[in-house]
């Protein structure tokens, strides 16, 4: 038996950012797809919990995509259903959805059957930088929504921004982030824009070299995004994420602890971890959403001990509290400390240690990537040098 959270995704949008790397498809609310994925959802949820004897789901995410697509009834009648496969309700339940598909309804709905944190795509509310990305929606309709999930969940909710759009200056973004202050989220991410390859943005970008600022300006911008959110007591504790008054996400902690979880929906992933073997099992859907209706099964990997510990620490340290240390040991039969000696010495200036604790600071998470390099470099060479 085991504890996993659980992870289901909506792989339906109205319309695709131009950004967007993530799996989706466009959808309208009336397409049948909605009511047999939520059948397929369901039948996979309580065969999976229980041929993996998982006995404690301590937080429920349902992402995508947007959920909200679903409508009221649909969220009803997978959150109902769900309810019957665990006897102990989740202290977490998150369910995200986009501005354009959300009504009263939808959110009276999430409310009154257990939901107790919305996840909000805002990412902008200057038009320019939305149209720029392919955003659906307007500003005006976005603030219009936040006014509804404020009203429905109170602060119990968390929304999105994004820096180094389009059109984008600290001015801007300032602004951006003075207005979604206003509806006192409890949570607020803040996503530095990637830019994944073959998405439509890449390819803008390739065509007029203005379009993005410089990396210099991109950097800047976070940083400015950053600072702002700190002095308005919102306390960074992951790469991208800011909570006040400590209302960080249990859901995605538990991804950066490397704890177990089990995602279902093409495309989403489940892990599934041995501590005493310090070894895991990852199974992985298609990225189609027909083919995940039609029955498919997912791609099975092992995880073996050098590939379980460089993911360990790959989300640990974008964790402000940096990889659990106890659990570290218990997984690998090592401390941390004994696992990257040179790496955390090398680093030792922009590191946060004590006896219970290795992190990187705030600083030192700007730099996130660089470190990590060094650290996996050091772990090959270690498994080289007992081979």
């Amino acid at each position: 038996m085991c504890s996993a959270s659980l992870y289901l995704h909506i792989p339906f949008c109205v319309s695709k950012c131009a950004y967007c790397d993530f799996y989706s498809v466009p959808c309208r609310r009336d397409d049948p797809r909605l009511d047999a994925l939520v059948e397929r959802l369901l039948d996979d949820a309580g065969r999976w919990i229980h041929d993996l004897g998982v006995n404690h789901i301590p937080t429920l995410y349902i992402g995508g995509g947007t959920p909200s697509l679903l409508g009221a009834a649909r969220i009803v009648r997978l959150l109902t259903r769900l309810g019957r496969l665990w006897q102990e309700a989740p202290e977490e339940i998150t369910v995200e959805l986009n501005p354009e598909s959300l009504d009263e309804a939808f959110l009276t709905a999430c409310r009154n059957n257990g939901v107790t944190r919305i996840s909000m795509g805002a990412q902008s509310f200057h038009e320019p930088s939305r149209a720029a990305i392919r955003r659906a929606g307007s500003a005006a309709l976005t603030l219009e929504r936040l006014d509804m999930v404020r009203r429905v969940f109170g602060t119990a909710f968390s929304a999105d921004l994004i820096t180094g759009l389009p059109f984008q200056d600290k001015a801007i973004l300032l602004k951006d982030i003075k207005t979604l202050l206003a509806y006192q989220p409890a949570h607020i991410s803040l996503y530095a824009l990637t830019l994944e390859p073959d998405t439509p943005l890449v390819r803008m970008a390739r065509q007029d070299k203005r379009l993005l600022p410089a990396p210099e300006i991109a950097d800047a911008l976070y940083i400015a995004g950053r600072d702002a959110l700190e002095q308005a007591g919102y306390s960074q504790y992951e790469v991208s994420n800011f909570a006040l008054n400590n209302k960080r996400g249990a859901h995605n902690i538990r991804y950066w602890r490397m704890e177990n979880w089990l995602g279902l929906g093409s495309s989403a992933s489940s892990t599934i971890i041995d501590d005493d073997s310090g070894t895991g099992i990852r199974y992985t859907w298609e990225r189609d959403v027909d083919a995940y209706l039609a029955g498919s099964a997912p791609l099975v990997e092992r995880l073996d001990r050098l590939t379980l510990m460089k993911e360990t620490l790959l989300m640990g340290f974008r964790y402000i509290d940096g990889p659990d240390l106890a659990l570290f040991q218990k997984r690998f039969g090592q401390p941390l400390e004994a696992s990257i000696p040179r790496s955390l010495a090398a680093w030792q200036r922009l590191l946060v240690s004590s006896p219970s604790r290795y992190a990187l600071s705030k600083d030192g998470l700007l730099l996130l990537d660089r470190f990590l390099l060094d650290v996996f470099a050091e772990l090959d060479t270690n498994t080289l040098d007992t081979i």
